[in-house]
């Protein structure tokens, strides 16, 4: 099994991070503009549209402030069964992700595209957070044909 990770410090508090992570309007913020679901229920579902499909995300953990997990249960054939996690931590005025998206077969050649998507979005999220205003899919930074 092989992961993306990726580390980001946001200057917020991990309150302001949490909520980004765990409501539909924080979500559809930064990632897609198209986020239904309950992010803030263990066991509950986000569903995630982009304009070239999908993911839906059960929630297996929440600790508020701290952490979030999800696994996806719908998606493409790489995605499913993987685990997205969150790991938020303070470190003086800024909330510390530990972002980690575990769990792929192998390191197929979109998974070096997913790895780049997550950072753009990880960007999204920051200046959501920083600036107050994310580019969430449709209107995203594109890398490459698989956009």
């Amino acid at each position: 099994m092989v992961d993306i990770l990726h580390r980001i410090a946001i200057k917020s508090s991990p309150a302001e991070v949490y909520s980004a992570l765990t409501t539909t309007e924080g979500l559809a913020g930064w990632w897609t503009t198209d986020t239904e679901g309950k992010g803030n229920d263990v066991g509950g579902v986000l569903r995630f549209q982009f304009p070239n499909g999908g993911f839906d995300m059960k929630t297996l953990d929440l600790d508020p402030d701290k952490h979030v997990l999800w696994e996806v249960v719908e998606g493409p054939a790489e995605w499913i069964g993987t685990h997205v996690d969150w790991d938020l931590s303070q470190a003086d005025d800024h909330t510390v992700i530990l972002f980690k998206h575990k769990g792929w077969e192998e390191p197929v050649e979109f998974m070096h595209h997913c790895s780049t998507k997550w950072a753009t979005f990880l960007l999204s999220l920051k200046s959501l957070i920083e600036n107050g205003k994310g580019s969430p899919a449709p209107d995203d930074v594109k890398i490459d044909n698989w956009n």
